[in-house]
């Protein structure tokens, strides 16, 4: 189930785990999984807006326990980068 956060711009970003739409739960957690990494999942955000979705690497309670403002964060961060 996606989770949303609006921004200070009025952006409703709609995040869920990369892969989600995969099969079984090992499956997709596989998938999902950062390469090298313990605990990391790629997480997508789309915008309501016009803007481009955000790929960002987030940890594996991200979405019970990450604050909106962390999560917001991690999207303006990876936008920046992406320029």
């Amino acid at each position: 189930m996606p989770r949303e956060v609006k921004d200070g711009d009025g952006i409703t970003w709609s995040c869920i785990q990369a892969f989600a739409g995969l099969g079984g739960g090992e499956e997709k957690e596989a998938a999902a999984k950062v390469d090298g990494a313990r605990n990391r999942y790629h997480v997508v955000c789309t915008p309501s807006g016009g803007a481009k979705s955000v790929r960002v690497e987030l940890p594996g309670d991200w979405e019970a326990k990450l604050s909106d403002e962390a999560l917001l964060r991690a999207i303006h961060e990876q936008q920046a980068r992406d320029g």
